[in-house]
């Protein structure tokens, strides 16, 4: 019985002391990095990069069309909260840009074109003669439309990439590695561009506004943009005509429009020229229906390979 007792007071004692003095509990996560996106391709490719680490906010919502976007009040303050803002610059998004200098100390910002080789805008494809729009020093405007070259989007990850290292250099190898993988997939959507655009019959579309510049430029292939770089612009009545002599003379098929600004001007030249009208998408934003059916801007970009295709006889 002594004995007893001696073996349960000492299993108490223990089982007391393990109260006491319980097992270290792991380390708590670090909280994600506040992240904010000026518009969607460029917070995609911030949500793959920065992966379970980031909280990534757009601050452009669904359906708007970011040239002339107004930041509201509430835009503000989340890009007060954030610890980097990406935006991509070459005067895509004056409002950002006006915006940066007014953050706290420790908000991160990258400029996703920086160190791209971007090129200015010509005076044919903006708004006539004497009208293509300016920057502040007087020059034409850079086009900042970068992100629709597969090849330069690549180097927009690299310059993401490299500001979560920046903010976050703990996590450099997984960033880096997210990077990788995004690089990937657009090195192969690339290749099917090649492939795809390698024999049409064709080489010349139209479209809404002169967002397909890089792309052509890299695929050999020409834009003739009803507006400028700005899609909400009015063409005058003399670049209306222009392009309908173009498409005419280039025997188009197709006249392409996008979803965020209205068809009514490309269904006109199509009607005149005898065409149909197709979505070309420029990836500015989704709209709440793209969302909801998942589009990505791997998907978008090959429901655009695949109208470009049509539209240009590509065998």
């Amino acid at each position: 019985m002594r004995a007893t007792i001696v073996v349960l007071t000492a299993v108490l004692a223990m089982t007391a002391c393990g109260r006491l003095a319980p097992a270290p509990s792991p380390p708590a996560q670090a909280p994600k990095i506040a992240v904010v996106a000026s518009f969607y391709p460029l917070y995609e490719f911030a949500r793959r990069v920065g992966g379970e680490f980031a909280e990534v906010r757009n601050l452009v919502p669904a359906g708007a069309e970011p040239h002339d976007y107004e930041p509201t009040p509430q835009d503000v303050a989340v890009l007060h909260a954030a610890r980097l803002v990406i935006y991509n610059g070459a005067g895509f998004e004056p409002w950002i840009e006006k915006l940066l200098p007014g953050l706290p100390a420790g908000v991160e910002s990258v400029n996703a074109t920086e160190g791209l080789p971007l090129v200015r805008a010509d005076a044919e494809h903006d708004h006539g003669p004497g009208k293509e729009p300016k920057d502040t020093h007087g020059e034409k405007a850079l086009d900042p439309h970068v992100w629709l070259d597969p090849v330069l989007a690549q180097q927009q990850v690299d310059l993401i990439a490299a500001a979560f290292v920046r903010v976050d250099p703990d996590r450099r190898t997984t960033y880096e590695a997210n990077a990788a993988v995004l690089k990937d997939e657009l090195a192969a959507l690339d290749e099917r561009y090649r492939r795809t655009l390698a024999a049409c019959r064709r080489k010349t579309f139209i479209t809404s506004h002169a967002a397909f510049g890089y792309l052509a430029s890299r695929y050999g292939l020409t834009m003739v943009p009803i507006s400028g770089l700005s899609p909400e612009a009015e063409p005058p009545a003399a670049r209306l005509r222009a392009v309908v002599r173009a498409a005419r003379a280039h025997r188009a098929t197709v006249i392409y429009f996008e979803t965020l600004v209205s068809p009514r001007v490309a269904e006109t030249i199509a009607r005149e020229v005898r065409a149909r009208t197709a979505v070309l998408n420029p990836l500015e934003g989704l709209t709440a229906e793209e969302q909801a059916a998942g589009a990505t801007y791997v998907t978008v970009m090959d429901a655009n390979l695949r109208s470009l295709a049509d539209g240009l006889d590509c065998r």
